[in-house]
């Protein structure tokens, strides 16, 4: 799988209008040659550059196995009508919560996991436990990486 972003590339930075000094809208995130035998897609995004530890952006699950994309500002939502899910942030909202990093540089690291099963999980769920949901579910992966710091 290939995963890209018309807004920023691979290790570029991530505009302003998808961080914290902007309207914090996700950015539009699209996939490419996902395995025929996919059920689903999961997407979480972090960065590991926190100065506690990593800071989780955005937990995302039961993407529909038809969907290439995620389009800019997805709603933050809970449910939304396709059957997608989103998680809780380390911001403590549903849905994105963009780059807002305190000094320096930051990379921010957006993961899509292609499942062979749909996931039982409830909305209020974070990253710990769509990991542990996936574990043994995951049959692809792909990575997109961009930057970003504080004006």
């Amino acid at each position: 799988m290939e995963l890209k972003s018309r807004a920023f590339a691979q290790g570029a930075a991530i505009p302003a209008r998808h961080t914290c000094d902007g309207p914090d809208l996700s950015p539009p995130i699209e996939w490419s040659d996902p395995p025929a035998s996919a059920k689903s897609f999961a997407l979480i995004s972090d960065d590991p550059d926190a100065p506690g530890g990593t800071w989780v952006h955005w937990v995302v699950w039961n993407i529909p196995s038809g969907a290439r994309a995620l389009p800019e500002g997805v709603p933050q939502k809970a449910s939304l009508p396709d059957g997608t899910t989103q998680g809780t942030n380390d911001f403590d909202r549903v849905g994105y919560g963009g780059p807002c990093p305190p000094s320096g540089t930051h990379r921010y690291f957006f993961r899509l996991y292609a499942l062979d099963a749909a996931l039982s999980l409830p909305p209020s769920a974070g990253k710990d436990d769509l990991e542990k949901a996936m574990k043994g579910h995951i049959i692809a992966r792909a990575e997109l990486m961009g930057k970003y710091a504080r004006r």
